[in-house]
């Protein structure tokens, strides 16, 4: 009698969701491919651990690379069949890894995962071709980081959210003194900049075209304020493509383009106020593209069930507000952005309402397969425009031609 009732007791346990499911879940180690400093190691094995204290079968081992030997390893690690279960994905490089990512769509439909609860525009620069690679994490738009005590002794009001080009120039050329620039300019200002001023670099086929009247005037506007203007100093290779940063907190620059990701570094680095804006716009509405990351599964993994739970745990709720707290990331599930605005940002004046406005005002972030090479060749090319030895039109010629 009592081995009936234990039977059908264990008969009933079982029965009941999940309960009988973890009883016959083996246990399972999954690697996990990211990028970060040595002292991120600490945060990212926290969410790591997330995953078993909710999946105790599950184990994440975490491999952390520094960002550029991530990149350099990833294609390397593939060819050998060594790419870890969990990738993490830039979504800029998106066109260039999603072959070897596994299509979420049909892991999503069958989960609780909403697409509804994350930011639009990142959902869909982890996407291919309309299918799904990986779940976001973090997001956000390029933006103009400026010095606040500068604006003030300039007697400069701070920046509108629907400031112009002209505006932009003009606040540049009024803090350029005393050794000071007004403006460092960076690499990637001479896509999202001329974006922002309403260019295009694309073509209807979704291929480069960078040599149009529209994106040759934009990017000309951006180089001038170096080769011209002399409101900004040269940056030299693409090694000091992004020495602009430094240059800020040095004081030696009173504004430069960047994202909401370098926000908590930032503040720690400098030693007066600092405030946001959006890119300044052109003779029509603002518009910006906006990138982030997040986590895939590799197409090779042998444990792809498990490692989309463990997916759903890194890009969760929980996992949203350890980063956005951390100021690491600006999560990129809406409801888990206050986290950051209350943590990282919660010294910066207006940042929640200049992000909404510019999450409000998105632009599709057009790349292909050949988005990488043409960074590369941006950050090759880009100085010789600033430095006044070749013409803006001619260096975008020069790298149309050398694309594949």
């Amino acid at each position: 009698m009592k081995r009936s009732l234990i039977f059908a007791a264990a008969l009933a346990a079982s029965s009941l969701p999940g309960i009988g499911a973890k009883a016959q879940d083996a246990p399972v180690t999954l690697t996990w491919q990211m990028w970060g400093e040595p002292n991120d190691a600490q945060l990212w094995q926290q969410l790591a651990d997330l995953v078993t204290q909710q999946y105790p079968n599950i184990k994440v081992q975490l491999q952390l690379s520094g960002w550029t030997d991530y990149w350099t390893r990833l294609p390397v690690l593939t060819a050998s069949g060594q790419v870890a279960d969990i990738v993490s994905m830039q979504s800029m490089r998106m066109p260039n890894f999603y072959s070897i990512l596994t299509p979420l769509d049909d892991y999503v439909k069958n989960s609780d995962v909403k697409v509804a609860d994350f930011e639009t525009s990142i959902m869909s620069g982890l996407s291919h071709d309309g299918k799904l690679y990986a779940l976001p994490y973090d997001v956000g738009p390029w933006m103009v980081f400026y010095n606040r005590d500068k604006f003030a002794a300039a007697g400069l009001k701070e920046p509108a959210k629907d400031w112009t080009f002209d505006d932009f120039k003009a606040d540049a050329k009024t803090l350029t003194k005393d050794g000071t620039y007004g403006y460092g300019t960076q690499g990637f200002d001479f896509i999202a900049g001329p974006v922002a001023l309403g260019a295009e670099y694309f073509n209807s086929d979704n291929e480069f075209d960078l040599t149009n009247a529209g994106f040759v005037d934009a990017f000309s506007k951006y180089a001038d304020l170096t080769a011209k203007d002399k409101l900004s100093p040269v940056f030299a290779s693409a090694a000091d493509a992004s020495a602009a940063s430094g240059r800020f907190a040095s004081g030696n620059v009173a504004m430069y383009i960047d994202g909401p990701w370098t926000l908590i570094t930032a503040q720690a680095n400098v030693k007066f106020k600092i405030g946001i804006a959006p890119l300044p716009r052109g003779s029509g509405p603002s518009r910006f593209i906006t990138a982030g990351s997040g986590w895939g599964i590799s197409a090779t993994s042998q444990h792809k069930d498990a490692a989309f739970k463990a997916l759903q745990v890194l890009s969760g709720p929980k996992a949203a507000e350890i980063l956005g707290s951390a100021g690491r990331a600006l999560p990129a599930r809406l409801a888990q952005q206050t986290a950051w605005y209350d943590g990282a940002a919660k010294n910066v004046s207006g940042t929640r309402d200049t992000l909404q406005y510019m999450f409000a005002h998105t632009t599709p972030f057009r790349i292909n397969e050949k988005w990488n090479q043409f960074e590369n060749l941006v950050m090759q090319y880009v100085p010789l425009a600033l430095t006044g030895d070749s013409k803006p039109e001619g260096v975008l010629s020069d790298i149309q031609s050398q694309l594949p």
